[in-house]
């Protein structure tokens, strides 16, 4: 842990804790002129966990992941992953580094093919001309197509991305993060704008890598999270409200009056 930052104000987490949580947030405030967007005393996520981060629009969701991907600075605070305080690294390094992200509106490549935009998104493969005239192994190959199979995109394998539907377009975004095999998944949104069909099989899609990578899943839909019966943060104006099973934070009086009471 020698490449750790150590600070007098914030001192950093012992090794036991670090190493059984691949995300702590510790002491953290966002501010933006003023305005708290995010003030955690403490947050951390478990290796190969499946977190579910829920509450009302405005209540940070979108800063935390924003602060874990190292888009946003935090004001003060640590933030560490996989062992490391990346409270100051360049998003691009937390990127390689193993954090991954899918965005509420996929950001897929229209132009490409829905096998080209899994080429992409290959790990180490940043040169478009180089994953356009192929190149990958056998085994990574493989890899796609298995993934492909499992979100029912193997007969669009040469359908530019722009003539997907909604939620193919979704599974996509998912199936490029997870041939890029982050350690850890940020997810936003993933049932937004999803037919009860494919709310379900993109439910059965993240506990199937629940225990391979961890995940964390921003999320409005109720049923949806109910779904993935995992454990549940509730964010409400910057702060963590309640944390705990889907069943303990319903039955939480500051939950209901905050947000599911609404």
């Amino acid at each position: 842990m020698a490449a750790l930052l150590a600070s007098t104000h914030h001192p950093a987490p012992d090794a036991d804790v670090l190493g059984r949580n691949i995300v702590i947030l510790q002491d953290v405030l966002v501010s933006f002129d003023g305005f708290k967007a995010l003030q955690i005393g403490h947050f951390a996520v478990e290796r190969n966990e499946l977190r579910v981060v829920i509450g009302p629009n405005g209540a940070g969701k979108t800063t935390l992941c924003d602060v874990i991907s190292g888009k946003t600075r935090v004001t003060s605070g640590r933030v560490y992953f996989d062992g490391f305080d990346i409270t100051r690294v360049p998003d691009v390094e937390i990127a390689r580094r193993g954090v991954g992200r899918k965005f509420q509106t996929p950001t897929v490549f229209d132009s490409l093919t829905v096998y080209e935009n899994m080429q992409l998104a290959l790990p180490g493969r940043r040169n478009v001309l180089q994953n356009l005239m192929g190149g990958e192994t056998d085994a990574e190959r493989h890899t796609i197509y298995a993934i492909l199979d499992r979100v029912n995109l193997i007969p669009e394998l040469a359908t530019p991305a722009k003539y997907l539907s909604h939620g193919q377009r979704q599974w996509l975004e998912i199936s490029m993060l997870m041939v890029a095999d982050p350690k850890l998944l940020l997810i936003d949104e993933p049932a937004a704008g999803l037919t009860d069909k494919e709310t379900e099989l993109t439910a059965e899609l993240l506990l199937e890598l629940k225990g391979k990578h961890t995940i964390i899943v921003i999320e409005h839909d109720m049923d949806f999270v109910r779904r993935l019966n995992s454990r549940v943060t509730v964010l409400n104006e910057g702060r963590v409200l309640a944390d705990g099973s889907m069943e303990q934070v319903q039955a939480n009086l500051e939950v209901i009056e905050a947000y599911l009471g609404r």
